[in-house]
């Protein structure tokens, strides 16, 4: 279970997500054409896949427990506090 994080980039809270470059269109195509290119795209596939911020896409996200993490919360806290 992936423990909660914090975006750097957008300041979403949560879990982060796992995104596989590429497409899995283009990767059924190339198994159902040849097998060699399809092997090829799918060890690239998995090896570029990443964890990321479900919202922006970016790599950026950090754990809520470390020192930024922290300080970033804290900072989010604030602004509520402050709209309302």
């Amino acid at each position: 279970m992936a423990k909660e994080m914090i975006c750097t980039s957008c300041g979403y809270k949560g879990k982060p997500k796992s995104i596989t470059k590429g497409s899995i269109l283009v990767e059924i195509a190339l198994w159902l054409l040849l097998i060699v290119p399809g092997v090829i795209y799918s060890v690239w596939r998995m090896a570029s896949r990443y964890t990321a911020c479900p919202q922006c896409k970016s790599q950026t996200m950090i754990p809520l427990d470390s020192p930024i993490g922290k300080k970033l919360l804290a900072e989010q806290e604030q602004v509520v506090t402050k709209e309302n």
